[in-house]
């Protein structure tokens, strides 16, 4: 930092006057380390909106005084004073910031997130790393390429652990890679849907196309030397553990046949959103177009002018109507249940050149615009999702401030599908808001006015040549049909044919549908094994799925460290402790919207428990798994006979 470069005045003033002003104030602090811009006059306004006003509520005087001393600082051509503020500074800072009380426990998570500190797992000062790994060459095979195989090869290569990322496809960038229908795209601000290391990306849009989020894990793999780690077009068939040698052999099929491969350690990185469930239809055999789950959209398609049928209406669906439904010929959506859906004012934005140029030149200003942004997502809104036990009207909301929500959320239904009663009264959800998936109106309802398109909530029946049969007997045409109907996300990394102690199947552990592990990373049963993004870490009040996949990597990657320092063999997560957590999870679950009476969503199994869904606060979650615990393990260190060189 001391050797930053001096940016250009007259650029750097053109740019200032676009500049979000409670970022600047950051920056300022920084630079000068003069507590007076966190201090009254220039404490900004508290602005929720995930897209916050750049003038945060300074008046214009204050405003033109920011923005001179920030021009002014940034000229100088000093070092910044400083660097990172530390735990106590980084609170101060936030508090100032954010025009709000932040708790103290959010600072050692932000200055994180933020890339102040690393999160990265070290090993111990004074510890000869290659001395012990060269004593015992540990092996680590990792199952899928995407975010969380990222996260958790980067920080192996940084320790200089043997890696290996076994995945399916010829490329890195997991869900990106694999879905790019149109409008495929992020629902949270790219800011902070990105990793807290790696370059910064020159992102377009404040909400990502799928293009640039593929493009972005794609330089992320390669700039921290995972892509190089990766084994492509590789499946892992079947793990099998084998106590005597303390190892997985791995069974894989590659393009060149079938071989096996022995691991010491065992990480599945598969996520929630690798399985897409594709329900059959009655006679779908008989359609003559083309039918596919949103996930295996061709590449050649062309749906322009023709009659499309789109069964489902989640976040896919919702996404792929407000894309395509003024370049199709009809538009056919099959409704199971309403979905709650907000507005987000600015969805469709771009990224001025002048934020642009503050973002990629001004120190500090990139970091503080992401923590805006994961803090404007994060965990504001779960605090109004908690069950009020005396509420009159358990149905259709949960407390006051949940109807609240509701009646501003119906009311925007109503503005936007004004005139059209019936349209409303369909599209109107009866169950409490957020009890399932919130999606995004990025011109959804603006879809369903369109002339050619057809909101239809009567089931289908079965499909009859090109026409499709609905239960009440109407019948529609189509020379395309969608199934968006979702993804499995409950058999996780039991599909991956594991055998643990004694040869125990993960799939008769689990059941049909009811994962549960250790802090949602670790199984009794399956030593040295790690599962990240496991049950109970989908994403349901707001937040980025890769914080919670550098959350679990940063996890397994210490537990490994500390595997290595302690010559731990074997580690299994105990019954004990893996049930004590699941408890933990469950009553969390029964004060949130998640388990209101009569709600059935994918984040609840067949028995009704949440198995998809994370119920704590994201600091929360950060603070259980930001180190290991082999306290809660069961642990077999090696022989020091057989551990010499």
């Amino acid at each position: 930092m001391a050797d930053l470069p001096t940016p250009d005045a007259t650029r750097l003033a053109s740019a200032l006057a676009a500049a979000d002003l409670r970022v600047l104030l950051m920056v300022l602090y920084h630079m000068t380390g003069n507590e007076v811009w966190l201090h009254p006059p220039y404490r900004p306004k508290r602005d929720v909106t995930l897209i916050a006003d750049p003038e945060a509520g300074f008046p214009p005087e204050i405003a033109a005084r920011i923005r001179a001393a920030a021009l002014a600082a940034l000229s100088a051509g000093t070092p910044p004073a400083v660097t990172d503020p530390g735990d106590a500074g980084m609170l101060r800072m936030m508090r100032a910031c954010l025009a709000e009380k932040v708790p103290a426990e959010y600072a050692p998570m932000m200055r994180e997130e933020v890339g102040f500190t690393s999160r990265f797992a070290e090993w111990s000062p004074g510890f000869d790393a290659p001395a012990a790994l060269r004593a015992r060459p540990l092996r680590v095979g990792v199952v899928g390429a995407g975010a969380a195989g990222i996260a958790l090869g980067a920080n192996l290569i940084r320790l200089g652990i043997e890696v290996t990322i076994y995945e399916r496809a010829g490329d890195v960038g997991g869900t990106w890679r694999d879905h790019s229908y149109p409008g495929c795209g992020v629902d949270t601000p790219n800011h902070a849907y990105s990793f807290s290391f790696g370059s910064r990306y020159p992102w377009s849009r404040y909400f990502a196309p799928r293009d640039q989020l593929y493009d972005y894990m794609r330089r992320v793999a390669a700039e921290t030397g995972v892509t190089q780690r990766v084994a492509f077009n590789t499946t892992v068939c079947g793990a099998t553990w084998d106590a005597a040698s303390a190892s997985w052999t791995l069974d894989l099929d590659t393009p060149q046949g079938r071989r096996s491969e022995t691991v010491d350690i065992f990480v599945s990185a598969i996520g929630q959103l690798s399985e897409p469930v594709r329900l059959r239809i009655k006679g779908e055999d008989s359609f003559p177009g083309q039918i596919f789950h949103p996930m295996h959209w061709p590449a050649d398609l062309d749906h322009r002018g023709k009659s499309v049928a789109i069964i489902g209406n989640g976040a896919s669906a919702m996404q792929i109507v407000s894309e395509i439904a003024d370049q199709v010929g009809e538009l056919t959506i099959y409704q199971r249940t309403p979905q709650w859906a907000r507005p987000i004012p600015r969805y469709h934005d771009p990224i001025d050149p002048d934020q642009q140029w503050l973002l990629r030149e001004l120190p500090f200003y990139a970091q503080w615009f992401r923590l805006t942004m994961l803090w404007r997502y994060g965990d504001g809104l779960l605090p109004t999702l908690q069950r009020d036990p005396d509420w009159p009207h358990p149905t259709r909301s949960v407390n006051a401030t949940n109807e609240r929500h509701r009646h501003e959320m119906v009311k925007y239904i109503e503005d936007k599908l004004k005139g059209r009663p019936e349209l409303i009264a369909a599209s109107t959800p009866a169950y409490p808001p957020y009890g399932k998936r919130i999606l995004l109106d990025a011109g959804w309802y603006d879809a369903l006015l369109r002339d050619n398109v057809e909101l239809v909530t009567a089931g289908i029946e079965r499909i009859e040549g090109n026409q499709i049969i609905a239960s009440d007997g109407s019948r529609r045409a189509a020379d395309i049909i969608v199934v968006s109907t979702g993804y499995d996300v409950n058999s996780l990394t039991s599909r991956l044919n594991v055998r643990g102690i004694d040869g125990q199947d993960l799939r008769e552990v689990w059941g049909k549908d009811n994962p549960t592990a250790y802090k949602s990373l670790a199984v009794p049963g399956f030593p040295n094994m790690f599962i990240i993004y496991g049950p109970n870490t989908g994403l349901a009040h707001g937040g980025s799925a890769i914080f919670m996949n550098e959350c679990g990597a940063r996890y397994v990657a210490d537990f490994i460290r500390q595997m290595v320092e302690q010559r731990i063999a074997s580690a299994e997560a105990t019954q004990p402790a893996t049930e004590a957590h699941t408890a933990r999870v469950d009553a969390e679950h029964e004060r949130l919207v998640w388990t209101a009476p009569g709600l059935d969503s994918y984040y609840r199994n067949s028995r009704g428990r949440v198995t998809s869904a994370n119920p704590w606060r994201l600091v929360d979650f950060w603070a259980q798994v930001h180190d290991a615990d082999p306290e809660n393990y069961t642990l077999q260190h090696l022989d020091p006979e057989k551990e010499q060189p």
